[in-house]
């Protein structure tokens, strides 16, 4: 068995993480889950979102897969996912999102975003100035370099094409510019990839317009953060989109939506953006068999409305959709 610590968040975290480890035990995955709390539900009980044996668990067994958590709302409550990023250099946010038949609105969407996740306005520092507060943007060559290199290097080892940079570099010159700088020198590396340049307001009007032609997406914190959920918007939702946060030593990988605290309880809540994460992780522990059978019968379900929560227009429940994934395996 492989050891992996489970990270149910609160909301409808735990709930969905109960389908998401039922469907993995039937089909195989053979993992051992070491459970552990975060969010506001660990703050209430220990005073910490994020319980020191919860790091511990993480340091120690080096892959978790994370259900969506509540950050509690008010002066010093830095963020679970910024802290867990922080905490273990987990410097690569990969988003794939692809078009799903009958569900997605727009038909050939196949991209891959990859989104720097350390650095930028996400650092947190933010000063008092006259009549307001500024926020510090920060860029450097280190975090730069290995992001653009990480893209580059995913999509040679996965048949991508193209890499496009998404910048604001005509306005901030000096730190957008170095990212975008960095981008074109690392380029040079990999000629059989074409290099791609967009600024970011267009990017957005060119996904809405052209999804089709982008490919491996590559982007200062910020920029990642916005562009990856408007991708997930022309695939389906963030009810259908994983996320992996992935570092030198540790990988969590995680629904990224939100916790839904208005229907916590209901067994109403779409599970398959934390099972499709659990693929990823599937497939980072050599798992690839287990992920590809749980992800064609994701994708069997998809086809019957009648087995979709109520986001994905359907009228079934949490149950209901985790039995008929499990009866497609």
């Amino acid at each position: 068995m492989t050891d992996i610590v489970l990270l149910p968040g609160d909301g409808i975290g735990p709930e969905i993480t109960k389908a998401v480890t039922e469907i993995l035990d039937k089909a195989g995955a053979d993992l051992c889950y070491h459970t552990y709390e975060i969010g506001e539900g660990a703050y209430n009980k220990t005073g910490a979102l994020i319980p020191q044996e919860t790091f511990d668990a993480i340091a120690k067994y080096k892959v978790a897969l994370k259900g969506p958590v509540t950050t509690p709302i008010g002066k010093g409550f830095k963020s679970v996912n910024v802290q867990l990023r922080l905490k273990y250099d987990l410097y690569i946010n990969l988003r794939p999102a692809y078009s799903i038949k009958n569900i997605s609105k727009y038909p050939n969407v196949d991209i891959v975003t990859v989104r720097e996740n350390t650095e930028d306005l996400y650092i947190g520092e933010e000063h008092e100035i006259e009549n307001g507060f500024e926020a510090i943007k920060r860029i450097t060559v280190p975090a730069s370099d290995r992001i653009i290199r990480f893209a580059f290097e995913y999509a040679k080892n996965n048949g991508r094409k193209k890499v496009t940079c998404i910048h604001k570099a005509n306005i901030l010159k000096k730190s957008d510019g170095l990212f975008l700088q960095r981008f074109e020198e690392i380029a040079k590396e990999y000629p059989g990839i074409e290099p791609d340049k967009k600024i970011v307001d267009n990017m957005c009007m060119q996904l809405v317009m052209y999804p089709e032609k982008y490919d491996v997406l590559v982007a200062p914190n910020l920029y990642g953060d916005i562009i990856s959920d408007l991708i997930a918007g022309l695939v389906g939702g963030l009810g259908l989109v994983p996320g992996a946060n992935l570092g030198k030593d540790v990988a969590i990988f995680e629904a990224v939506h939100g916790s839904a605290p208005d229907i916590a309880g209901q067994n109403k809540a779409n599970p398959i953006a934390l099972l499709q994460a659990a693929c990823m992780m599937l497939k980072h522990i050599g798992k690839d068999d287990v992920a590809e059978k749980i992800t064609k019968a994701i994708l069997k379900t998809l086809e019957n409305r009648e087995d979709l929560t109520q986001d994905l227009g359907g009228k079934s429940n949490t149950q209901e959709l985790t039995a008929a994934i499990i009866r497609n395996l």
